[in-house]
């Protein structure tokens, strides 16, 4: 039983971090001032215990006509993560890259000019549903998520503009 609450723990911790990435990097290219650093407003949402994150921090770049993505979770003893992955509005597949994430994969899709869905994928399944919306003054981003499949995941998590 313990070595299951681990597992959930660090999956969801795990589906957290590309949820955090992603959705925020795909709303990076929807205006030059959207581009930049982004810091995590207060805790990562439904994650918490020793491995909690203290600081996290994405990094977004335009790349052609999508964008690259680059995420730093740090703790008290140092990295605990580090992911990217670049990628179009098609709503194809992209590669996530990085601690931790062999096989996953997210595919973007623009809703409106401020508004993009990512899906994650792992292993051609589902496992997380989100949404991220850049205000209008380009100051802060909130990232809804859902949970497909597996451990429940269900937050809103929202970034501050550095």
């Amino acid at each position: 039983m313990k070595a299951r609450t681990v597992h959930a723990r660090s999956l969801a911790f795990v589906l957290l971090g590309l949820v955090i990435v992603f959705a925020g990097t795909a709303l990076a290219q929807s205006s030059n001032s959207s581009l930049g650093t982004w810091k995590l407003r207060g805790a990562i949402p439904n994650v918490v215990g020793a491995d909690s994150p203290t600081s996290v921090i994405l990094k977004y770049e335009a790349a052609g006509t999508g964008v690259k993505a680059t995420l730093e979770m740090v703790g008290v003893n140092g990295v605990l993560a580090h992911l990217e992955f670049s990628g179009d509005y098609d709503g194809k597949d992209n590669p996530i890259t990085g601690s931790g994430q062999v096989g996953a994969v997210v595919a973007l899709t623009r809703l409106d000019a401020n508004t993009v869905r990512l899906v994650h994928k792992r292993d051609g399944i589902v496992i997380l549903t989100e949404t991220a919306v850049v205000s209008s003054d380009r100051k802060t981003m909130t990232i809804t998520n859902t949970s497909a499949q597996g451990t429940p995941v269900k937050g809103v998590a929202v970034w501050d503009k550095q």
